[in-house]
């Protein structure tokens, strides 16, 4: 859900473009997390304040908690947090936490989060690459709009196949190990 919101943000943020990486490291029991985008971006002392949670630029509340969320689960389970932007260039958000941590989530279902993102803005080029140690699953819409030639991503059979896909790639691996 953490990665979910900070997704929604770099559509928020006018973004063309966002890479999506998340690294599991068994041997150095790590989970390793990025997001970078080219959406609006801002200044970096703005960006330190978003990890505070009662800073916020919604309307609908007054906290924003998307970044001190993550913040809060990477300090929590043993992990790194960093973030750079730069006002018109994007956004940078990598972190990290101990993969055997207790209290460290499951990575849960990265097809309906890469499918909400979908459905946010069919027209942003979303790329996730997800691995686990040495093995690779990278999943880029820019690839699966060429084989679909014209089809909207937002046809209810896509958005399921999407998430089948990204999910089953994840599992393949998985079964490797």
């Amino acid at each position: 859900m953490h990665l979910l919101e900070i997704l929604i943000n770099s559509v928020s943020a006018g973004a063309k473009n966002i890479f999506l990486k998340i690294f599991e490291k068994t041997k150095e029991d790590t989970i390793e997390m990025s997001v970078k985008d080219d959406g609006k971006g801002m200044d970096q002392a703005d960006a330190e304040r978003f990890v505070d949670p009662f800073h916020t630029t919604r309307t609908t509340r007054s906290i924003g908690l998307g970044l001190s969320f993550l913040k809060g689960l990477t300090d929590q389970c043993h992990g790194t947090f960093s973030i750079k932007s730069q006002k018109g260039i994007g956004t940078e958000i990598q972190c990290s936490v101990q993969r055997s941590f207790i209290d460290t989530p499951p990575i849960g279902d990265m097809g309906q989060t890469i499918m909400s993102v979908i459905q946010a803005n069919e027209n942003i080029h979303l790329r996730f690459e997800y691995a686990l140690n040495e093995k690779r699953f990278v999943f880029d819409t820019e690839d699966i709009k060429k084989q679909l030639e014209g089809v909207s991503l937002l046809e209810p059979n896509i958005l399921l196949w999407i998430h089948d896909y990204i999910n089953s790639g994840i599992t393949s691996l998985s079964k490797e190990e």
